[in-house]
């Protein structure tokens, strides 16, 4: 147990720190950790009420694009920051009893936590003021969120890890990511495709996630094609491989 403590002390530390470095100490810069992805969705959700129908497929439009934007914010949130993180931070490597995997978790704490209470906020103002209706299924919601900051927290250590043994795969994850948008889930919902594109479609893992965090806000209104086992196996496989490869990044650093 105290071995426990002292690792969360350790990652809470590093919190504050990474809090501090990127928004100073004042006290908007803590309210900033979750105010930026709020605005951002805030302001997407506000272009696509003028140039978009107000319903789409029997969905409201500003319900549709807070249940795909806020997933892929929490997707981006986690996987950007991770990029070379331990190569960026080698200087706190120097603490014997630091590793970069302190570094790595502290960093994706924050961010799942910092756009967990922005989706909070979002939730909360929208439903209040009518703008879209009550969650149907909470514990649905909250499943998959959890299992979408799972599966992106795994894919950012690994990005993480395989950006110190190959410098230039920096510049690839990038357009990886963009590419990857059209087919990820979050602009439109598998029903809506044909049957032979759904079965390819549901190859893809953050597509489970996104029918399953609709599914939670719109119930039996929509029809949803997810699989929580099939998303647990990535998960799971994805934390395997980091965990395989994050006690070698350190050794990997100090050579180079």
């Amino acid at each position: 147990m105290s071995r426990i403590l002292f690792h969360l002390r350790i990652i809470n530390a590093l919190i504050f720190r990474d809090m501090m470095v990127r928004f100073g100490r004042s006290n908007l810069g803590f309210i900033w950790t979750f105010l930026e992805p709020m605005i951002l969705c805030t302001g997407v959700m506000f272009i696509w009420s003028l140039i978009k129908e107000p319903i789409i497929h029997g969905i409201p439009v500003i319900a549709f694009v807070l249940t795909g934007y806020m997933p892929l914010t929490l997707w981006r949130h986690l996987i950007n920051p991770m990029i070379r993180i331990s190569r960026n931070n080698v200087g706190l490597l120097y603490h014997e009893r630091l590793s970069h995997a302190h570094i790595m978790i502290a960093r994706c704490v924050l961010e799942f936590f910092s756009t967990t209470l922005a989706l909070i906020l979002i939730y909360f103002v929208t439903a209040s003021t009518g703008i879209i209706e009550p969650l149907v299924s909470p514990s649905l919601v909250l499943a998959a969120w959890l299992l979408a900051g799972w599966f992106s927290a795994a894919l950012a250590f690994i990005i993480s890890i395989g950006s110190e043994y190959w410098e230039p795969a920096e510049r690839f994850i990038q357009p990886a990511m963009y590419l990857q948008l059209p087919v990820s889930g979050c602009f439109f919902m598998v029903d809506w495709v044909p049957a032979p594109e759904q079965r390819l479609l549901l190859l893809n893992p953050t597509v489970h996630f996104y029918e399953m965090f609709r599914g939670g806000f719109f119930g039996e209104a929509v029809v949803t094609h997810f699989s929580p086992s099939y998303l647990i196996a990535w998960c799971l496989a994805g934390t395997a491989i980091a965990a395989a490869g994050v006690y070698r990044v350190r050794d990997r650093i100090a050579i180079s």
